[in-house]
């Protein structure tokens, strides 16, 4: 079967029986900050067929240090509508869908039904990560998450595995915690640093929509390097996922 040419790689690397699987397959990308913009650049480059995105937030200026899509002129749009925008411009073989919703139970069937084949979690707020695990895990939806990526410079501490086996990271404690309390102990893959997490105390965002929605969140120091190479590695894991023979 013929591929078009931008795609021999990608052949190359799969074989054509796996990469005709990528090519039909349908990816959810649930948060679109410095992990998420990348899983979903990945993920489009690499012939996904339908990309689904999820992000209510706008795009703020202190933004622009990790999104590759971004352009100046682009603050005060929505994330969703702009990775969208680059996405269609640069990768129009992948369909892209968007949703502009904030993720909880509310919103759950609207964001997943129908189920797709693989969602990327890149929330980076405690209870929606949570309830999307929760959900996912309940629905059978495989589904690869990111833990704490801000703070942290050094790449030689980043490790991917079972939630199960995560250390040192705070989130990935607490979503620990959280899910032990409603049975699940394990089954959920993960991308996550054993490096310790850098200053939290720098002061919030007020432009951003979670603080005007009254979550007020202390802001963290980051680079581009680490939100990038944890959503390469997502975008890695679900590739990976989807080619296995069946």
């Amino acid at each position: 079967m013929q591929f078009q040419r931008r795609f021999d790689r990608v052949v190359d690397f799969f074989g054509s029986d796996s990469f005709l699987a990528i090519r039909g397959a349908e990816v959810a990308v649930i948060g679109l900050g410095g992990v998420g913009c990348h899983a979903a650049a990945a993920l489009a480059r690499s012939g996904i067929g339908i990309l689904r995105l999820v992000d209510f937030d706008r795009l703020t200026e202190t933004s622009l240090n990790r999104n590759p899509m971004a352009r100046l002129k682009d603050c005060g749009g929505y994330k969703v509508d702009i990775v969208a925008d680059h996405l269609r411009r640069t990768c129009p073989d992948t369909r892209v869908e968007t949703i502009g919703e904030f993720f909880h139970s509310d919103t759950a069937d609207l964001i997943l039904k129908p189920a797709p084949d693989a969602v990327v979690d890149a929330i980076d707020s405690l209870n929606p990560k949570a309830a999307l695990l929760e959900y996912c895990v309940e629905q059978r939806i495989p589904v690869f998450s990111s833990m704490g990526a801000s703070g942290r410079r050094d790449p030689s501490h980043v490790n991917t595995g079972d939630i199960s086996r995560t250390r040192t990271c705070p989130l990935a404690k607490q979503l620990r915690k959280y899910l032990r309390k409603r049975g699940i102990t394990s089954g959920i893959p993960c991308v996550y640093s054993t490096e310790p997490a850098g200053n939290h105390s720098f002061p919030p965002d007020t432009d951003d929509l979670t603080y005007e929605r009254g979550r007020v969140r202390n802001r963290i120091s980051s680079l581009m390097v680490m939100p990038g190479i944890f959503g390469y590695t997502l975008a890695g894991m679900v590739l990976d996922k989807i080619a296995e023979p069946q």
